[in-house]
């Protein structure tokens, strides 16, 4: 335990606290609506954002967040836009998972100095996690809690049935534009653990692994927390004692979980 004597230990520790709660709640909602590609497409957009912060000399997190909300925003509009209705929403997907990842590597090899360690944001690393970063996780973590609790019974609604939602009034493209944003600043605020190759996985396979043994939205979104955050301590304790990037650990511990609890259902 000699190990929470540092303090990016620490930080990690407290981050992996707030983030299993923010992907818990995102990825129950982002599983029972099938998004799950959506979500895969707009954590590789978010490269895009992370290359042009480079060039920039800003914080590459905060443009990585701004690239990854228009993203995700403008494939919900795309989708649902009666104008672009003849377009698929995968083929959007795949072009703008393409035109981020592009833009990040152009942006990368343009970026004046030293080349940026990308291992950390490929795959994570508990080094990176600053108490910067984890003021806006915190605020990240708050809003989402907020909005999961005010809004509960609307994102399940929209969630499972958007047309019958829709049929009862109910603001469903407020909800849908508001989880698109949320989803992707949860993305962007998880690349300091897992990593943009590997962030899928922490909003998936918790969700699946709580839905093999009950299939009440509360109850999985509860669940996938908890399942979310072992993971996450476990694979930081275990990154850090084999100095490989914590986001492959924190993966095979949430797979590893899943098995078991396949394994025992």
């Amino acid at each position: 335990m000699e190990i929470l004597e540092y303090a990016f230990f620490r930080n990690a520790l407290l981050a992996s606290v707030l983030i299993s709660v923010a992907c818990g709640i995102i990825g129950a909602y982002i599983v029972a609506r099938r998004t799950v590609f959506i979500s895969g497409g707009i954590t590789h957009a978010s490269f895009g954002g992370l290359g042009i912060g480079f060039w920039l000399g800003i914080n590459p997190l905060a443009s990585a967040l701004v690239f990854a909300v228009l993203s995700s925003v403008g494939v919900e509009y795309i989708s649902k836009s009666v104008n672009y209705r003849r377009i698929r929403e995968d083929s959007v997907i795949a072009a703008v998972w393409s035109l981020g990842m592009a833009t990040g590597v152009i942006f990368m090899f343009l970026s004046p100095g030293y080349a940026p360690n990308l291992s950390a944001y490929l795959f994570g690393s508990i080094l990176t996690v600053s108490e910067t970063d984890i003021l806006f996780m915190a605020l990240l973590t708050s809003t989402v809690l907020v909005v999961y609790i005010m809004f509960r019974r609307l994102i399940v609604y929209t969630a499972f049935d958007r047309d019958y939602a829709t049929t009862q009034g109910l603001p469903v493209r407020f909800i849908e534009y508001l989880m698109s944003i949320l989803i992707a600043a949860t993305i962007v605020l998880s690349i300091r653990l897992v990593g943009i190759m590997l962030l899928l996985s922490l909003l998936t396979v918790p969700q699946m692994t709580a839905n093999m043994f009950t299939a009440d939205y509360g109850k999985i979104t509860l669940s996938s927390c908890i399942i979310a955050f072992v993971g996450c301590v476990a694979g930081l304790f275990l990154s850090y004692y084999f100095a490989i990037p914590s986001g492959a650990f924190i993966v095979l511990t949430l797979l590893t979980i899943m098995l078991a609890a396949k394994a025992a259902r």
